[in-house]
């Protein structure tokens, strides 16, 4: 868990992001997010988590069904400290040298967070012009993975595009964006 100065650090960053993108979150309350946030001190664990390896997480919608807000990584370029990743576990065990570091599934799952599905990264885009020259794993849906590969998503040439690749493989400028419900 964080300290009190971690926590209060955390909140004042996520609070002047909140205040500085209101175009992300029409209608939405800092004071309802800020009680949500002190209310689960595992939820900002991993928003500092997100917040530490480069994600800038931002509230970016509320789900009306479940009433938690939902914050996604919003900095321009995948998450720096997120990168060179391979996209899970099996995909880590599947390589014989050369091995990254960890996966993007393995640490999502450590922080309690989701990647990105397809339409996340897609409604991510009306918020600003993110992944210009990096490319960001996503939710791979189960039958693709079965058959090895998993996807990813970039923004280039004013569009969203996603592509597959092998999930064993990684790259310097490919990382992961996160989403995490409070």
């Amino acid at each position: 868990m964080l300290s009190t100065d971690q926590t209060q650090g955390l909140l004042e960053k996520l609070k002047t992001r909140f205040e500085k993108n209101m175009n992300r979150h029409k209608g939405l309350e800092w004071l309802n997010i800020l009680n949500k946030l002190e209310a689960d001190p595992q939820k900002l664990w991993a928003l500092n988590e997100m917040e530490e390896t480069g994600g800038e997480p931002d509230v970016i919608d509320f789900d009306e069904k479940t009433g938690a807000y939902l914050f996604f990584d919003c900095t321009a370029e995948s998450p720096k400290g997120r990168r060179s990743l391979c996209y899970d576990a099996e995909a880590l065990a599947s390589r014989k040298e050369f091995k990254p570091k960890d996966s993007a599934i393995k640490l999502a799952n450590k922080w309690g967070v989701e990647l990105l599905t397809e339409t996340q990264y897609h409604y991510l885009q009306q918020f600003g012009t993110f992944d210009t020259k990096s490319s960001s794993w996503i939710k791979t849906p189960d039958d693709i993975r079965k058959l090895g590969g998993a996807l990813f998503c970039d923004y280039r040439y004013g569009k969203v595009f996603t592509y597959h690749n092998g999930a064993e493989s990684y790259y310097a400028a490919r990382g992961f964006r996160a989403c995490l419900s409070v």
